[in-house]
């Protein structure tokens, strides 16, 4: 159990970056190779236990088996949270790039039954109650323009995720695509990007403050100035972004325990 829990410890779902089809549940990115102790462990001595996953790549499964994986996960942790000593009504996400990514379709699509996915554990609801994502793309369908590079291109990370250029298929491309689901029923998000990224360009995270803030969700945004896609050039921000983000998940994990909120109920 992370320390300073006395009872059921809130969880934070972890979904690693590599563009879709790169990466696995072990590493939150590069940047923290030798870091001691390590991110992972940082949360729990917060107070946050940390559920690591992996999903379907990209080689193996085109979209949304990534987030049928992602969602089912998050039903597994509420199905067996007495088992596992965590808090049900106090799961958030937390990804970098493309975990990212995933991590904002979870904060977005809890209620979207066509998304939802029969995968493992089905009945309870896959919504979490507060989202953190790093440098993650947002609008599929403008990553290729942002980047000022080929939107045809079918073998670009999204081309595969969705198995198309996007301007192809350009329903699939907003279906895969977080800032399409924004609606006032968002949970809290913190986006964090770096300035410098020349994989993701910030603009993909500015785009989706915006969204959320006009729609009236609670959302903060914070950039990184000389920071690259996984903080390369930046050490600071790399540790930055670890207390930033653990620091955001306790606000919100004291006010759902404070406000008595309920996910686990919801079925989405």
């Amino acid at each position: 159990m992370p320390s300073g829990e006395s009872g059921p410890s809130p969880v934070v779902v972890f979904l690693h970056g590599g563009g879709w089809r790169l990466g696995s549940r072990h590493s939150a990115g590069p940047a923290y190779a030798k870091a001691q102790p390590g991110p992972f462990e940082q949360f729990a001595a917060a107070g946050i236990a940390v559920a690591s996953i992996d999903y379907r790549l990209s080689g193996e499964a085109v979209w949304p088996a990534q987030l049928h994986d992602a969602k089912a996960a998050v039903r597994w942790l509420r199905a067996r949270a007495a088992e596992l000593t965590i808090d049900a009504d106090r799961i958030a996400a937390w990804g970098e790039s493309a975990g990212g990514h995933l991590a904002e379709l979870l904060g977005l699509t809890g209620d979207d039954a066509a998304l939802e996915g029969q995968i493992g554990v089905v009945g309870p609801s896959s919504r979490v109650d507060a989202v953190a994502a790093w440098y993650a793309p947002s609008d599929i369908g403008a990553v290729a323009t942002d980047l000022g590079t080929d939107p045809t291109d079918p073998s670009s990370r999204e081309a595969q995720l969705i198995g198309a250029a996007a301007p192809t298929v350009p329903e699939l491309a907003a279906q895969a695509s977080p800032i399409t689901h924004v609606s006032p029923a968002a949970p809290p998000f913190l986006l964090l990007h770096g300035r410098a990224d020349r994989m993701v360009p910030g603009v993909q995270s500015e785009r989706l403050y915006t969204a959320l803030s006009t729609a009236g969700a609670d959302v903060e945004i914070y950039l990184y100035d000389g920071a690259n896609h996984m903080w390369l050039g930046a050490p600071d921000a790399a540790t930055d972004a670890v207390f930033r983000t653990i620091g955001f998940l306790q606000r919100q994990f004291q006010a759902d325990q404070r406000d008595g909120r309920n996910t686990q109920g919801d079925n989405g």
